[in-house]
């Protein structure tokens, strides 16, 4: 199911570049004929050790911009703003209380949020605004920005970050040996070197649309997902041109353009095993055979998963690499089981609205979803339980991250998961694989289709928790 492909209207500190002034220079801010990817200077800090304090209802009032623009601290004019959630400690004696809060959110003025990516202390997030800004403990630590195509995707492999973009262009950073705040573009895939070698070869060139050929090492339409190999040496593009590419990441070489479903594809995910699944706009989930020929690959279509009436939105594999997940415009999770020659497992049923991604973490499945919530799933054995729906988000949640909280206790596995949102925020969550399903309380409401009524938190009114169990497929 393809995104949407219209932009939205940029945030107060951009405003002037729709005023009708700066329109009548478009045209020549848009003739630059190179890519002019730049980083942004760090603004989001005080000069002190104090935090600054906002008020929290002013805040969520306007929309999670703070007005107030009396200091003149970096800080305040920054187009992005933090906040933080009082969560009340867990309680051991109370078995309804689930120990899945929100603990800050980072509202943004610049643009709907499209792709996230956690690496230890850091967070890169990605917006229409074509801007990436890296976040450290919950503050704006740096930034970097591509002169065109909104970012899609992003992938970090060792010290690279890899994105994709709507203009079917992948875009590789590196941060600075001498200041790590600045991150510096050291590539674009297709290379220059390629795209010049290869074009003087009439065989590559295919027909990628009616009555036009190009390059087969170029996208010809956004690049919706990446992924990394297990080793790190290889990266995978899928794109609405209804291909999937590979390169490899060490000296940015495309080594095979495979044309692999009917439609867009939405999602790919490189698994175990020299596999690779794409999951499409037609309905089907496909699994790739990789096999290394010299320093090239050549991949094969091995079986397909899933064929059906709704487009695929979204795939993940989980950390122990035994089950794989696909998400639907149907609202519905399936999963396929490794160990049982990816066999069928189940479905599982916790939104109303299509998933737009999916994300794994220990025994844990999260799937973010148009209906502005994130179901939370834990896997033991063959079994899903629902933990918790997280319901803190005014827009659909379009891309989710999480990472290991280092600061959970040595008995507790806990998660930091981040969701970025349509609603042009990215919310932060704390959330605990031992926390049990909540007990139904006694004012139920059962969802369409579910038959299970979600439960309620007596005081965490920014989410709500649900104990369901998948339905199992024979």
């Amino acid at each position: 199911m393809k995104g949407a492909r219209g932009g939205s209207r940029p945030g107060r500190i951009f405003s002037e570049e729709n005023s009708a002034r700066a329109q009548k220079f478009g045209r020549l801010k848009s003739s630059e004929p190179m890519d002019e990817d730049f980083s942004i200077p760090y603004c989001g800090g005080n000069n002190n050790n104090t935090p600054p304090i906002y008020d929290k209802a002013f805040a969520i009032a306007q929309d999670g911009s703070p007005t107030h623009n009396d200091s003149s601290s970096p800080f305040s004019k920054s187009p992005w703003s933090t906040h933080h959630v009082s969560v009340p400690p867990p309680s051991n004696n109370d078995d309804g209380f689930s120990p899945n809060v929100l603990i800050g959110s980072l509202v943004r003025e610049e643009g709907h949020i499209y792709s996230l990516a956690a690496a230890g202390d850091l967070l890169y997030t990605g917006s229409d605004s074509k801007n990436i800004r890296v976040w450290k403990n919950q503050r704006e630590f740096s930034g970097f920005k591509s002169n065109s195509g909104l970012v899609k995707a992003i992938v970090i492999s060792n010290e690279k970050i890899f994105s994709g973009h709507q203009d079917g262009k992948i875009r590789v950073w590196k941060v600075s040996s001498k200041d790590a705040s600045i991150h510096k573009r050291v590539g674009t895939l297709p290379t220059f070197k390629d795209f010049i070698k290869c074009s003087m070869k009439p065989s590559n060139y295919i027909e990628v649309r009616r009555h036009r050929n190009g390059l087969w090492i170029k996208h010809f339409d956004a690049i919706s997902s990446l992924s990394m190999s297990e080793d790190q040496n290889l990266l995978y593009s899928a794109s609405w041109d209804k291909t999937f590419k590979v390169w490899r990441t060490s000296d940015y070489k495309c080594l095979e353009s495979v044309i692999a479903h009917d439609d867009a594809v939405n999602s790919i995910v490189a698994g175990f095993d020299g596999l690779v699944f794409t999951g499409s706009a037609d309905g089907t989930v496909k699994v790739w055979r990789r096999e290394l020929q010299g320093r090239g690959t050549k991949h094969f279509f091995s079986q397909t998963l899933l064929k059906q009436e709704c487009a695929v939105t979204a795939l993940a594999i989980s950390p122990d690499a035994t089950i794989v997940y696909c998400g639907s415009s149907d609202g519905l999770v399936n999963f396929w089981e490794r160990e049982l020659n990816l066999s069928h497992g189940g479905v599982l049923r916790g939104h109303k609205l299509a998933i737009l991604c999916l994300v794994t973490a220990g025994n844990l499945v999260f799937s973010g979803s148009a209906d502005m919530s994130i179901c939370i799933w834990r896997r033991k054995e063959n079994e899903h339980i629902c933990l918790s729906m997280l319901t803190g988000h005014s827009g659909p949640v379009k891309c989710l991250a999480v990472e290991k909280d280092d600061e959970s206790l040595s008995r507790e596995k806990r998660w930091i998961l981040y969701s970025g949102s349509l609603d042009k925020s990215v919310k932060m969550w704390r959330v605990s694989e031992q926390a049990p399903p909540l007990v139904p309380t006694t004012q139920q409401h059962p969802l369409e289709g579910h038959g299970v009524a979600p439960n309620s938190l007596p005081y965490a009114p920014s989410f709500s928790s649900q104990g369901r169990i998948c339905q199992k497929r024979s």
